[in-house]
């Protein structure tokens, strides 16, 4: 049993300690907010994109491009996995999808983030590497990314491509998401108003791969944001469930304490009269 002043000593830490997981929460809460402040909609260009695929005659599927006609060539899987403290389940979450997919469709992997590589590397699976996603990077991290897989497409060493990443719905409703990047499909928006009076120089082929490149790129760079935002969700949901933990680990110390403290005081009442009565 625990003596009086041990016990004392460990509700101090844990008062300590659930105020500077309050402020952490509160640091958390501002950088999700100013996060999801920063992360801009793209919209405009989708649209501008979408606006293209209305004067293709073709259909993309019959189209002889990399890009567009993926023939039987091997799956492509993204994890999207974070640096940060705090985030293991998370992290955990996206690689067993991600690792299903590779045992399932013998998928080639890329992971994005060193605790992902951890997982992979005790699994004993095969892939390819990039670092941890970094807000003031993010862009150039998206483009090195999109070129990377955009040169294994030409190079015809994938063919389909997924990506497995952390998203926040909100800050108390973050899942995980699997979003099928490649082969891409005409936006169904789009409707054809092509006609032979128009002039087009390039090889539509060519014209749609190029669509294809931007698009991955801005998409990589849009996921890279949401993922980073669920991080910090789900940082602050970690936070709030050890603030918990603490409430009731300090509970049980107080009953603990002043159940010690009355026995104490019981037994020195005892004592006490009972010297009075050996006096008299």
């Amino acid at each position: 049993m625990k003596l009086l002043s041990q016990i004392k000593k460990d509700m101090e830490f844990n008062q300590n300690l659930s105020s500077l997981i309050e402020v952490l929460k509160e640091i958390a809460i501002a950088q999700y907010h100013t996060m999801e402040k920063k992360l801009k909609s793209y919209d405009k260009l989708f649209s501008i994109l979408e606006s293209f695929f209305e004067i293709i005659p073709a259909e993309l599927d019959e189209m002889q491009h990399p890009l567009l006609n993926l023939g039987n060539r091997p799956l492509g899987v993204i994890a999207v996995t974070s640096d940060t403290g705090l985030l293991g389940a998370l992290n955990m979450q996206v690689m067993n999808l991600a690792l299903r997919e590779v045992e399932t469709n013998k998928a080639k992997l890329i992971i994005i983030g060193e605790k992902g590589k951890i997982y992979a590397q005790e699994s004993n699976t095969a892939f390819a590497s990039f670092p941890g996603v970094q807000d003031e990077n993010r862009f150039a991290q998206a483009i090195q990314l999109r070129d990377y897989i955009v040169g294994e497409e030409l190079a015809r060493r994938l063919g389909p491509l997924k990506i497995i990443y952390p998203y926040a719905a909100s800050i108390m409703n973050q899942r995980i998401q699997t979003v099928q990047l490649l082969p891409f499909s005409k936006p169904k928006k789009a409707q054809s108003y092509f006609s032979s009076e128009m002039v087009i120089e390039s090889p539509i082929e060519s014209i749609v791969g190029y669509l294809v490149y931007l698009f991955l790129g801005q998409t990589f760079y849009d996921i890279f944001g949401d993922s980073r935002l669920a991080e910090m969700a789900a940082r602050f949901i970690h936070l709030e469930e050890s603030g918990h933990k603490l409430e009731d680990l300090e509970k049980g110390l107080r009953l603990q304490y002043f159940r010690q403290k009355h026995e104490l005081i019981d037994r020195n009442m005892r004592e006490l009269f009972a010297a009075r009565s050996a006096f008299k």
